[in-house]
């Protein structure tokens, strides 16, 4: 499969998940559009109703008052053929004392009193008004003279002024009654006058906008924690359906890989076999030829020995070969990571002191085992300090340091070779390359092999013209 397929197939895959997405923000979107919606037409509504029902108490109170007013002022004077004269200090302090017992039990702002004849004010809980003209609305002054009641309100203000520093919320409704006479106290019932009520509703009006701007405030708290929620289990989604993604692509590659492998193996495996025998004979022919060159022709022998070298080096490569093409399974078991470093290093001592290179060894106290193939990791370190000290032609230090972190158990070997550029560390575990000239450039990838295998991690740090270290980290039982 290749990778323009491979990508076509993810997005084939996330494309559902997409429109899943999609419709889920869509969805809620609508949801809290709706809601939204749905609070400001309640509270607006209730708010319309209370105002209404402020209204028709307003209205029942303002009759009230004006059958108090007839019964306890205009009818007694009647009974004693007196006219109704506000000039006498006595009557309006009579009509004065009747509203304001009424307006104790109601909060007011005034209320005054116009008489038939013109828009003229009789009485007023303000006296100043008293006598003024053309005061009170005229169309409601009229429909009142006609025997119709009337109110208004005057608003001012709206939810954003319970914000600091805002205008105070105001509302005062109006109501316009006739003052009529009553029966049985009077054969008709015709108007002798207009009472006007003010009341102020501004603490119900400002506690009706805190209604509306609560109900709205947790309308969009419910939402941003459904939205909140809601990207919670998308972007979980996501990052679940990336990580499979991903686990996927590797498990693909790790298939090419070993398809790759085996297809390799089977030739590598043929050849190496046809090769092998071959080298067997050469490396064979060669030394009893060495003896017999000795005999006849002294000198001459160490052109056969360049012959028996050159047959070993070939075979060490196509074992190499074989061991890369057709991996063994790791025999794992209890081992100490401590002894499998000793042993190389002891095998590698002399060897590396004839190349000039110094081995130094810092071992790790009190670690923890780890589960491994001895042979395997024995092989895998000799390895990385062949290359190393491959790297320092000219000698130099290799060091070995072993340690525990927690559960995490580290190898380290570090060179002070040439090193190599970032293009090369990330072709360094490749098969076949390499930046030497000699080798086949697999030691290191049958390096990476085994520990894959071990469920090691090896990584590579370097700095050309300073040296590299090669990292690998165990999880210890």
């Amino acid at each position: 499969m290749s990778v323009k397929e491979i990508t076509t197939t993810e997005l084939a895959r996330l494309k559902p998940f997409r429109m899943v997405k999609f419709f889920s923000y869509t969805s809620l979107g609508f949801i809290a559009f709706s809601i939204l919606l749905l609070s400001w037409i309640i509270s607006s509504h209730t708010t319309k109703v209370l105002l209404e029902r402020s209204k028709q108490y307003t209205e029942v109170y303002a009759q009230n008052l004006s059958h108090q007013i007839f019964q306890q002022f205009v009818l007694p004077l009647a009974l004693q053929n007196r006219p109704i004269a506000l000039q006498d200090p006595r009557q309006y302090a009579k009509l004065d004392s009747i509203v304001q017992s009424m307006r104790t039990s109601v909060d007011l702002q005034s209320v005054r009193i116009y008489s038939t004849k013109e828009n003229l004010i009789s009485y007023s809980t303000s006296p100043e008004d008293i006598g003024k003209k053309d005061l009170g609305e005229e169309v409601r002054y009229q429909e009142a003279l006609n025997g119709v009641p009337s109110s208004s309100f005057t608003l001012s203000g709206s939810i954003w002024n319970i914000l600091p520093g805002s205008d105070d919320v105001s509302c005062l409704i109006q109501t316009y009654i006739p003052l009529r006479k009553e029966k049985p106290f009077s054969t008709d019932e015709s108007v002798m006058g207009v009472i006007e009520v003010v009341q102020d509703l501004s603490a119900d009006l400002e506690a009706m906008v805190k209604l509306q701007a609560s109900i709205l405030g947790t309308s969009v708290l419910v939402m941003s924690a459904l939205f909140a929620v809601l990207s919670m289990i998308v972007h979980r989604g996501e990052r679940i359906m990336a990580a499979r993604a991903s686990e996927r692509r590797r498990l693909e590659e790790k298939l090419h890989h070993s398809e790759r492998l085996a297809s390799l193996g089977t030739m590598v495996a043929t050849v190496s076999h046809e090769i092998k025998n071959p080298l067997g004979i050469i490396h064979s022919t060669a030394e009893v030829l060495g003896k017999k060159i000795k005999k006849l022709a002294p000198g001459k022998e160490h052109l056969a020995t360049i012959i028996v070298d050159e047959t070993r080096r070939l075979d060490k490569i196509v074992r190499e070969f074989l061991d890369y093409a057709r991996p063994q399974q790791p025999d794992m078991k209890e081992i100490a990571i401590n002894d499998v470093v000793r042993r190389v290093s002891t095998f590698m001592h002399d060897e590396l002191a004839g190349q000039g290179v110094e081995l130094q060894m810092t071992l790790g106290t009190e670690m923890r085992w780890i589960m491994g193939d001895f042979d395997q990791l024995y092989q895998a370190i000799m390895n990385m300090m062949v290359n190393g000290a491959q790297s320092m032609e000219q000698g130099g230090v290799l060091s070995i340091i072993t340690r525990q972190e927690n559960k995490t158990i580290y190898v380290e070997i570090a060179d002070q070779g040439c090193g190599l550029s970032q293009e090369q560390i990330k072709l360094i575990f490749t098969p076949f390359y390499t930046s030497k000239n000699k080798g086949s450039g697999l030691g290191l990838a049958i390096t990476h092999n085994i520990m894959e295998s071990h469920g090691a991690e090896i990584t590579v740090e370097s700095e050309e013209g300073v040296g590299s270290v090669f990292v690998v980290a165990f999880k210890s039982l």
